[in-house]
């Protein structure tokens, strides 16, 4: 397989094979007390999990949403480091995902920039900090988006384009190969031709040729347009988006999903050439269980929302009976194989859940339930045997 994924790009059915073997695992790479979401422990039973189903891609498995001055602890990062390397020990070819997302806080203000980052970009060396403001955008525009103090960076600013190339390259020293790239078109809000991203993932792609295994990094994010293409080109190496999942209000707590419902992906993944140079009519995807947290209405169904039964669709599914998460998870794979074969559906395995007011936050976990991982809840069994049944049929 080697050969199919070097300096040149990754061919389609490997990336693919890789898609059809996805998981998220939020924050699998960040060591309690590091974790930005909620409590995470029991990491070996996950590296066990890892291994028992197959996974070949570990998404956001690394990131921050806020609380950047972690970013200066070696321990957060070493731990990552071991935590990847312990996992390649048993299989090399797992591919880990970082993610770099639509949010700064001030915190980045703590930070001192390596030299590397600024060479990266053909900028010149300075000895400083980052700048959180110099981040934002000029006009105002989702500067404190987020809350007070937490906004979405500009792409077309300097000082942005810094901060993602520190994180890109960061995530790559402990072992990430792929990054996801959050709401481009959040970040990307003055940058309507995509010609200031192009630019910027060029060079992030050029740092990943000397900084990674297989020399080229896997880029995605979530592309409610249909894709990333400039000239005919993808910028991304595959889409993703959340599954948008359909409240059945006749069935209380049911979901469905539907072609066309809301701004679902399915059927709308633009063609492009790809940054490997095959042409697709239609670029392959992830469809994933998101979290962004609750309706005002929670417990209410709203065939119109994207919040089944008024909660994000991992907390709607955290809620579930575990013979309806399970068969809920053999429906979503076969219906998304059905509707669209450039699709692939990202097996929830770890991620946060919110569940309301006063009730704080915590992790779904598909693990099986055991002594190593009591809040497991019994999924895992199911992904090892949907993939095993559709591994058989190719």
């Amino acid at each position: 397989q080697d050969n199919q994924f070097n300096e040149k790009g990754i061919s389609r059915p490997l990336l693919e094979n890789y898609l059809d073997h996805a998981v998220t695992m939020t924050e699998f790479l960040a060591v309690d007390p590091y974790a930005s979401d909620a409590p995470y422990p029991n990491k070996e039973d996950d590296i066990r999990l890892i291994h028992n189903i197959g996974a070949k891609f570990i998404g956001r498995a690394i990131y921050r949403w806020g609380g950047e001055a972690v970013l200066n602890n070696a321990d957060y990062l070493d731990n990552a480091r071991r935590l990847v390397n312990e996992v390649h020990k048993m299989d090399p070819e797992i591919i880990f995902q970082a993610a770099l997302f639509e949010q700064i806080s001030e915190q980045v203000n703590t930070i001192p920039i390596p030299a590397w980052a600024f060479k990266a970009l053909g900028f010149p060396v300075e000895n400083r900090h980052f700048r959180y403001d110099d981040m934002l955008n000029l006009k105002g525009k989702l500067v404190d988006h987020w809350s007070k103090g937490n906004s979405v960076p500009d792409i077309t600013r300097k000082e942005t384009q810094l901060w993602f190339m520190f994180l890109a390259g960061t995530y790559m020293d402990v072992g990430c190969e792929s990054l996801h790239l959050g709401q481009i078109a959040l970040i990307g809000m003055e940058d309507p031709a995509l010609t200031q991203w192009a630019a910027f993932l060029v060079k992030v792609r050029a740092y990943a040729k000397n900084h990674t295994r297989h020399h080229w990094v896997l880029l995605d994010a979530h592309t409610p347009s249909g894709g990333m293409v400039a000239n005919g080109k993808s910028l991304l190496d595959f889409n993703a988006f959340p599954l948008r999942i359909k409240s059945v209000p006749d069935h209380p707590q049911q979901g469905i999903l539907e072609m066309g419902f809301t701004d679902a992906l399915f059927g709308r993944s633009k063609g492009a050439v790809s940054p490997s140079g095959w042409k697709a009519a239609s670029m392959p995807y992830l469809v994933e269980l998101d979290n962004f947290g609750i309706s005002n209405h929670p417990g209410v169904p709203d065939t119109t929302t994207i919040y089944p039964w008024g909660y994000d669709e991992i907390s709607w599914f955290y809620q579930q009976p575990e013979q309806y998460r399970n068969d809920w998870l053999r429906y979503a794979h076969q219906w998304v194989a059905d509707h669209d074969p450039n699709g692939h559906l990202q097996m929830p395995v770890t991620r946060v859940v919110t569940l309301g007011r006063g009730k704080g936050r915590l992790k779904y976990r598909a693990n099986t339930r055991s002594v190593h991982c009591p809040d497991g809840m019994n999924n895992e069994e199911t992904i090892k045997e949907i993939w095993k049944k559709a591994d058989a049929g190719k």
